[in-house]
C-alpha cells in the first residue's frame, strides 16, 4: 500500500513537471528592456541659456563668436581673413590674425579668395617666392600691392616687414637677399657687430649682427659710411666716395644739407595771446554812457 501511495506521488510529481514545461514552450519570449538612455551631455562653452549678455568666442573656431542678449544666443562669424578677439566681452571686435593666439582654435570659415587674396581680408605674401619684400594687403577681396624697405622681407608670422634672419622665410634668408657675405671673424669681434661698407652705394653700410648675419643699413642723404672710421660721414670727407651725389644734388644742396640755417627764437612777448577778446558794448548802451 505504501508502495502504490510512493509510485502516485511520483507520477504527479512527473506530471507537473512536464506540465511546467509545456507552458514555459508555448508562452511568448519577452523583448529585454533597453538600456537607460544616458542624459545629453552639455556643450561645456556654449548651453541653451546664455552665461551673461556680451559676445563670447566659440571653443573650435577662431573667426566664429556669440552674441548674448536677454538669454537668446546669436552665432556670429568675423569677415573672411579676420578672428574675433575676445579680450572682453563687452566689446564686439574682429582683429588681424596676427594679433591673436589661435592655437587652442584653429578652425576657420571657408575660405573667400580673390585676385591675390587668399581670403577676403588680410595680409599675404606674393605669389612668387622669390618676391621676399613685397606682399598684398586686401580688404574686401581688394588688393593693395606693397613694397618692403631696402633689405627688409615681409614676415608672413608677424604680417610686417622685418630682417630677413627675423622672417625664416624659405629662399628669403640673409644670402639670398643681400650680395654680400660677412667676412670671417673670430667670436671675440663678432660679438661687437662689426660694420663694413657696402660695395656697391657709398649711402649704405652692413650690420654683421655676431659677425655673421648681415643687415643693411644707411646714412643720412648728403652723407657716406667712413669704412676706417666705421662711421657715417658728410660725403666729402670720405675721399672714395666724395663725387657720391654728383648728378643727384647740386654743391647747394650739399652744403645746405650739412649746414642747415638756424632758425631764430622768436623774441618773448611775441606769442598771440591767449586771452579771450572782450565782447564789444552795444552802440546803445554806449550812447546811454554818453548822456
Amino acid at each position: 500500500m505504501a508502495f502504490k501511495s510512493l509510485a502516485g506521488v511520483i507520477l504527479l510529481s512527473c506530471f507537473v513537471v512536464l506540465a511546467s514545461s509545456a507552458g514555459t514552450r508555448n508562452l511568448p519570449k519577452r523583448k529585454p528592456a533597453p538600456p537607460a538612455r544616458a542624459e545629453p551631455e552639455r556643450d561645456a562653452e556654449i548651453t541653451n541659456s546664455c552665461p551673461d549678455d556680451g559676445f563670447f568666442a566659440d571653443a573650435e573656431q577662431c573667426d566664429k563668436y556669440y552674441e548674448c542678449r536677454n538669454g537668446e544666443i546669436i552665432e556670429k562669424l568675423c569677415p573672411d581673413g579676420m578672428v574675433f578677439n575676445d579680450y572682453s566681452p563687452d566689446q564686439e571686435k574682429c582683429d588681424l590674425p596676427f594679433n591673436l593666439d589661435c592655437s587652442q582654435r584653429p578652425k576657420l570659415q571657408t575660405p573667400i579668395p580673390a585676385l591675390h587674396c587668399p581670403r577676403q581680408n588680410g595680409y599675404f605674401s606674393h605669389e612668387d617666392p622669390k618676391e621676399c619684400g613685397k606682399f598684398y594687403y586686401c580688404v574686401d577681396g581688394k588688393f593693395n600691392s606693397i613694397t618692403c624697405p631696402d633689405g627688409l622681407v615681409y614676415n608672413d608670422k608677424t604680417g610686417i616687414c622685418t630682417w630677413a634672419d627675423e622672417a625664416k622665410k624659405k629662399g628669403c634668408g640673409a644670402a639670398d637677399v643681400f650680395a654680400f657675405d660677412c667676412p670671417a671673424v673670430n667670436e671675440t669681434f663678432g660679438q661687437t657687430h662689426p660694420r663694413y661698407a657696402d660695395p656697391e652705394d657709398c649711402q649704405f653700410f652692413y650690420v654683421c649682427i655676431n659677425g655673421h648675419t648681415p643687415r643693411r643699413s644707411g646714412c643720412k642723404l648728403g652723407q657716406a659710411f667712413d669704412d676706417v672710421q666705421k662711421r657715417c660721414e658728410w660725403a666729402r670727407k670720405v675721399p672714395e666716395c666724395a663725387d657720391w651725389y654728383k648728378g643727384q644734388l647740386t654743391d647747394a644742396e650739399l652744403e645746405a644739407l650739412e649746414n642747415p640755417p638756424t632758425v631764430k627764437p622768436k623774441p618773448a612777448g611775441s606769442q598771440p595771446s591767449r586771452r579771450k577778446p572782450q565782447r564789444p558794448r552795444a552802440k546803445a548802451a554806449e550812447s546811454a554812457d554818453e548822456d
